[in-house]
């Protein structure tokens, strides 16, 4: 019988854990150079005060197993808080054993424990293992949905306009 992960809130001493997680990721994509966090990055923004994200971690018999980091968001059309999944990763080893499905299970016990009623996600399109696992798990996808981003010196220039009275 398959040891059972052991699921618990990450702590500020887990931002090396959380960052070398997140590297998972980006290794798994083919896509390392993308991943320019660092562990004190993840220190300031998601412990203290005001975390802009929690981070869910897993462990069988005492070795990391996988991490969801998550935050929470508001759905204007459906009138309800949720929670946004930036990331969930389990490392290889422990694929195909629960720790996904486990991991997200207590990420929809904590959102719905803060009065949250849904879960959003988005899967890298190349990473078809994960789209199907997902939608195996229930989850549908919102074809009707793209995703815009703006980072940088695009950012920056917008958050210029201001600036000039806008």
């Amino acid at each position: 019988m398959q040891d059972l992960p052991a699921i618990r809130k990450a702590t500020v001493e887990d931002a090396d854990l959380l960052l070398s997680a997140i590297r998972i990721i980006g290794d798994h994509l083919g896509t390392p150079e993308r991943i320019t966090a660092s562990a004190e990055d993840l220190r300031r923004h998601g412990f203290g005060p005001s975390p802009a994200f929690t981070a869910l971690i897993a462990e069988i018999t005492g070795e990391f197993a996988g991490m969801c980091l998550f935050f929470r968001s508001f759905s204007t059309w459906r009138g309800q808080p949720g929670a946004y999944i930036q990331d969930l990763v389990v490392p290889e080893k422990f694929r195909g054993r629960g720790v996904a499905e486990a991991l997200l299970r207590r990420t929809a016990r904590h959102v719905r424990a803060e009065g949250g009623a849904y879960l959003r996600l988005s899967v890298d399109a190349a990473n078809a293992s994960a789209q199907h696992f997902y939608e195996r798990i229930g989850m549908v996808l919102q074809p009707q949905e793209r995703i815009h981003a703006i980072y940088g010196e695009a950012f920056d220039l917008l958050a210029g306009l201001e600036e000039s009275g806008v």
